[in-house]
């Protein structure tokens, strides 16, 4: 598609249509697919039929906000993945335009219980307000692409989680998590149930966290919609980190090579298991914010907390799904041409490996790098995002102060 001008939308006849109010519009930069913007997406989903979601330029998002780290392909691959969205509109104004809103036959505007300003300072969402089509949700607390870039940059590892199931128990934000997790494991209407969530537990914490280990215990998290009857059962694993292009095309090629038939189930890594293998403050998001990355992955069926970095004999065939068919992964590239967590795989004749594709370097690894490699402009992004706030918060209180005043004088 060729990049139109500001102001301007791909003139498409078959998109031109009347607005619908069962079609919702949202739109973002969507710079990296965290489970933030994921819940953003499923509670705009819940307010209608169909979502649409616009995406803005690299170049205005540059003017606006500062540098992305994730190309505008890879951002529209993310958000094409993400279940409850319909469609992916790419060049989105920075500035949600009325016009552009309604060629793509969306009535309402969706967004997050903050303002979002230009570079001028002013309201992205002002015309929307204004024609009383601009509906709001919750932001999701505790997780944006700032706080990620901040680990990044930081190198804290104070997010890492020792074990999902006591964060669960815990009586702080246990049952806040795992309502999350239900959430997250809706169909495609975010209404009703989709994915199974499952979570395993080694026998023992004595063996070695690369050493092949029989023994362990699945635990029901969420039920879902399992397997249908004789349906091919098939398995992927790994940290899926920084959720990205890199890890959505391998699950996408999964699919394709299964005819889009197979139920497939993602095994997550552990905290201390991806940190053993790559160390550093890796993995950038803990195993909870992962598994909602992964959840939210229109290619995936079922997800597995906790699962072994050596899916071994014993544990694939425990899987409470079925039998497992095919075992598929990709390129691997920290992992030592000495060690293969895949030999009980092979042994059972069902390894199947995913070919490189256009986006096969693109792993947490990669995304680090671009920050570090930009460090300085990002940390300014950093420092712009810090200086808006304080004026986006205040915009935010004399709007909630004005919609307070105008309720009371509707009572009186």
């Amino acid at each position: 598609m060729d990049v139109p001008k500001p102001g301007e939308w791909p003139v498409d006849p078959q998109e031109d249509q009347e607005p619908r109010k069962d079609r919702i519009w949202v739109d973002g930069c969507f710079d990296f697919a965290h489970h933030g913007h994921a819940g953003a997406l499923r509670q705009a989903r819940q307010l209608g039929k169909e979502l649409y979601v616009g995406l803005h330029s690299d170049e205005e998002i540059l003017v606006n906000k500062g540098p992305t780290v994730m190309t505008l392909n890879e951002r529209v691959a993310a958000v094409d993945a993400c279940r409850w969205a319909t469609k992916s509109i790419p060049y989105a104004p920075y500035v949600t335009s009325l016009p552009w809103i309604s060629h793509y036959g969306c009535w309402y505007v969706v967004h997050g219980d903050d303002i979002t300003s230009d570079a001028g300072g002013e309201d992205c969402y002002r015309f929307v307000k204004a024609a009383g089509r601009f509906l709001v949700v919750k932001r999701t607390a505790g997780i944006s692409t700032t706080d990620l870039v901040g680990r990044m940059l930081l190198c804290t590892k104070t997010h890492f989680i020792r074990s999902l199931m006591d964060e669960l128990k815990s009586n702080d934000d246990g049952a806040e998590k795992l309502q999350k997790i239900k959430e997250y494991a809706t169909d495609e209407t975010a209404l009703n149930p989709g994915c199974e969530v499952w979570n395993w537990a080694q026998a023992s914490h004595d063996k070695s966290l690369h050493e092949t280990i029989d023994a362990g215990t699945f635990s029901n998290i969420v039920s879902g919609n399992g397997p249908k009857p004789g349906q091919r059962i098939v398995y992927v694993d790994g940290g899926f980190d920084l959720f990205s292009s890199g890890h959505i095309e391998f699950l996408k090629r999964v699919n394709e090579a299964e005819k889009g038939e197979a139920y497939v189930v993602a095994g997550v890594h552990n905290d201390d298991v991806i940190n053993h293998w790559k160390g550093f403050n890796y993995p950038i998001m803990n195993i909870f914010e992962r598994g909602l990355c992964v959840l939210q992955c229109k290619y995936i069926h079922a997800v597995v907390f906790g699962a072994p970095f050596v899916p071994s004999i014993p544990y694939l065939e425990s899987i409470p799904f079925g039998k497992v068919d095919a075992v598929y992964h990709g390129p691997t590239s920290y992992l030592t041409s000495s060690f293969d967590p895949y030999t009980d795989a092979k042994k059972m004749g069902i390894l199947r490996q995913i070919e490189a594709h256009p986006y096969a370097h693109v792993n947490a690894e990669e995304i680090v790098g671009r920050i570090l490699k930009g460090r300085e402009a990002f940390e300014e992004r950093q420092r712009r995002k810090g200086q808006k706030a304080i004026g986006e918060e205040a915009a935010r209180e004399k709007e909630l102060l004005e919609q307070r005043q105008s309720e009371a004088g509707v009572n009186q």
